[in-house]
């Protein structure tokens, strides 16, 4: 992720079905969601304090079970985007319109964003997207529906994608 100054940060860590996750919330809102195994652009969290009190942090973990349970198709937190471009940030800011049970390409987000010729850096934004999950990169697939890419891991990008099939 680019280098910018960091607002204090938060962390806390809950059980999914596919492994461990890690919160980090500012005071302004959710900060990130990451698997602490197997992702890719994990910032290094040793020195935020852990705080499992923290609202933010809490809702985070309430609505995520709530995901996993087929009972929450969308998250209601507030996003504080501690890291990211502009670019970055409306490349994360147009998956958040992909419907639950639902996939885009990377073209169709290039284009949403008004920069059809830049499905490549489209894709490299989406791999550094902090919020897994909740901001739903894993909807997103390769031209013809390949399934590519995925921070977390390849594996859980399908699981996620069954899971919703299943609860749509």
């Amino acid at each position: 992720m680019p280098a910018q100054p960091t607002p204090r940060l938060v962390k806390s860590h809950s059980a999914s079905p596919l492994g461990d996750v890690m919160f980090a919330a500012t005071e302004q809102g959710l900060a990130g969601v990451w698997f602490v195994h197997r992702q890719a652009h994990m910032p290094d969290s040793r020195p935020w304090l852990t705080d499992e009190t923290h609202p933010t942090l809490l809702a985070a973990a309430q609505q995520l079970h709530g995901y996993f349970s087929g009972q929450r198709h969308s998250f209601d937190l507030p996003l504080h985007p501690a890291w990211g471009t502009p670019f970055q940030r409306a490349v994360w800011q147009a998956l958040q319109q992909i419907p639950y049970g639902r996939t885009r390409t990377y073209g169709e987000i290039a284009r949403d964003i008004g920069n059809p010729k830049a499905v490549r850096a489209v894709g490299a934004a989406i791999g550094q997207n902090p919020h897994t999950i909740v901001v739903p990169c894993h909807r997103v697939m390769g031209a013809g529906g390949a399934l590519t890419g995925f921070a977390g891991g390849l594996d859980r990008k399908q699981q996620l994608l069954a899971h919703e099939a299943a609860h749509a």
